[in-house]
């Protein structure tokens, strides 16, 4: 029988009755026939993280300036939390999720910089599914470092296909990694990125494995691009719902993310038409969140605060979670819960070992999910963003100046009640101190970590101009340094650096990603580390125009991007140590040296 159903499902697969338009396929049916192929026992996984997505942009928790039918589908099929809390900003809350402990246990301090790295010992729910049998990949934006160990590749994700870094300053056919080499992306990139991960999920339903999914998109964070078919639904549209402090909405960035929202929405539609086209809907558990509170001031439910905010509207994310015939559709969970919940929650209904080296904050949510009313034990959800932090019970939030809020007759933060309740005012207060000297025994850090060249032997190693530090008059083409680039290099006294250290010696072979016009070629730089030097001469002019003016929906602050072309500098033996990694001009005949954006080591011997 089981050989019967097999040939059956590839007769499917390659007459093209699996693989219709996902437009076309019927909504999900209830007690679909499972393909012998995919067995029940471990459930593949399907994972959407939204990027600067507010609780109240979704319709199903009451905004009526969009439309969100296929996330409104997974609460009405699956459990929905009504108190999920996430990071203040993005890579913190993708450290808690990816490891199931508190972003500031696991090194990850800040968005960029380096900062957004956890420390390389850290385990990886990725890497829990791929012990277990699972292929892993992962389809967006990854946020929590680029360089080996923590690459995605490197953390448990078999394939990977998106951007390392905070932001990205293009979204129409980008440059992007996949695996460790860059290739031009292919349209609208959180199409492009579906795309992706919908082939993803198709290979490994004919290769007969179980699947672990992730798919971070990076929208609706800016710069607030999206396709005329969206913002045209919103440029002109009259919105009835607005923020609290209604004058201080920009119309234009609000517009563009709820249409970015919506964009969103159909992909995720896109993605659970394709497991019910390939009858594995029954089989797989479906999750979708966002990483931090609304990227603007807009309507968020009366929330205080938005992204960046310890308050309930930046750290309270829309959280559902549907496993057809194993989780109750349709209910509700009022207990607070959090992105440190989901590895253990994930391990426990899919039933694979957590062999993690390090203890976990989070717990499992299986209880919750089987009934809401369960046995279920107080508990508290710390929110950090560098030395300041916050507490919430099921009833009370301690901010992070010691006010004190009923958020069940207060759910607004109106009445600080501290001085009403001193009582549980104190008992918050030394529940902060004791979680401070958790993760902090030794104080707030300050992030000295190198980056690491070759680390446990990788082969290629990235350092872009987000991770260097600048010297002499050399400037970043944005306050931001996620996706800058650095320009105005006129002086051969200026330099750039990068605090490195190189875990693996060896020869490298060094790829340098620049522009330059015509009339200033001709400059030679140096690289060097510890006494190696390597010397290279820019010889071909590379000038293209920066790119994302004309497709912006709103003023942006991220840089403008361009199309740097890789040369090869040369090669150079770096010894096995610490020190900086330096990149300077010995000879400028231009009016400049160039602008610089990425350094690729590649190991060859």
């Amino acid at each position: 029988m089981k050989t019967f159903f097999s040939l059956f499902l590839l007769a499917c697969i390659l007459t093209g009755n699996l693989t219709a338009s996902e437009n076309k396929n019927p909504p999900h049916k209830k007690s679909q026939t499972r393909p012998a192929t995919q067995a029940t026992t471990h459930p593949n996984i399907v994972i959407f993280l939204a990027d600067d997505q507010g609780w109240g942009d979704l319709s199903h928790n009451g905004n009526t300036n969009l439309h969100t039918p296929n996330v409104d589908s997974l609460a009405k099929e699956g459990v929905k939390f009504n108190r999920f809390y996430v990071g203040a900003v993005c890579a913190p809350t993708r450290a808690a999720f990816l490891t199931g402990r508190y972003h500031a246990r696991t090194g990850t301090i800040g968005v960029s910089t380096g900062q957004e790295r956890f420390n390389s010992d850290e385990y990886t729910i990725a890497q829990a599914f791929k012990a277990a049998g699972y292929a892993t990949g992962a389809f967006g934006k990854w946020h929590n470092g680029t360089q080996y160990p923590n690459h995605p590749n490197a953390k448990g994700f078999d394939e990977y296909y998106g951007f390392t870094s905070g932001h990205w300053g293009h979204y129409f056919s980008p440059m992007l990694d996949h695996n460790g080499t860059f290739v031009k992306g292919n349209g609208y990139i959180t199409d492009d990125l579906t795309d992706k991960a919908m082939a993803f999920i198709e290979q490994q339903v004919q290769n007969h494995k179980p699947f672990f999914a992730y798919l971070p998109y990076c929208t609706p964070h800016s710069p607030m691009q999206v396709p005329d078919q969206y913002w045209d639904r919103f440029k002109d549209k009259q919105l009835k719902l607005h923020n609290r402090e209604p004058d201080r909405e920009q119309p234009d960035h609000l517009r563009a993310a709820l249409a970015m929202c919506e964009n969103v929405d159909w992909n995720v539609g896109r993605v659970l038409k394709k497991l019910n086209s390939l009858r594995i809907t029954d089989d797989t558990i479906v999750i979708y969140f966002s990483d931090n509170g609304p990227n603007g001031v807009r309507w968020n439910g009366d929330m205080k605060g938005k992204k960046g905010s310890l308050d309930e509207g930046g750290v309270r994310s829309p959280f559902v979670i549907r496993w057809p015939g194993h989780l109750p559709a349709g209910q509700e969970v009022n207990q607070i819960a959090g992105a440190i919940d989901l590895l253990p929650t994930l391990t426990d209904l899919a039933g694979i070992k957590r062999p993690e080296p390090k203890p976990i904050d989070g717990v499992s949510l299986k209880p919750l999910m089987l009934n809401s009313k369960a046995d279920w034990p107080e508990r508290m959800i710390f929110s950090s963003l560098r030395n300041r932090v916050s507490v919430r019970t099921d009833q009370y939030r301690l901010s992070r100046k010691g006010e004190l809020y009923d958020m069940h007759a207060d759910p607004g933060q109106r009445n600080n009640i501290a001085k009403q309740k001193p009582e549980i005012t104190a008992k918050l207060q030394q529940a902060v101190t004791d979680w401070r000297q958790s993760v902090w025994p030794n104080g707030y850090p300050e992030d000295t970590r190198p980056f690491l060249i070759g680390y446990g032997g990788a082969r290629s190693t990235q350092l872009p101009a987000r991770d260097a530090v600048s010297h002499g008059d050399i400037k970043r083409s944005s306050r931001h340094p996620n996706c800058s680039y650095f320009y105005h290099w006129t002086s051969i006294s200026d330099s750039i650096t990068w605090n490195a250290e190189v875990d693996t010696a060896g020869i490298y072979e060094v790829i340098l990603y620049y522009t330059c016009p015509q009339a200033d070629i001709g400059s030679t730089v140096e690289l060097s580390f510890n006494g190696s030097k390597l010397q290279g001469q820019i010889t071909q002019p590379h000038d293209p125009p920066l790119v994302g003016a004309a497709q912006d929906r709103a003023v942006r602050s991220e840089s403008f991007v361009k199309d740097f072309k890789p040369m090869t500098l040369g090669k150079i033996t770096l010894t096995k140590g610490t020190g900086q990694l330096t990149l300077r001009a010995l000879e400028i005949p231009g009016s400049q040296v160039m602008d610089f954006r990425l350094l690729i080591l590649n190991r060859i011997e």
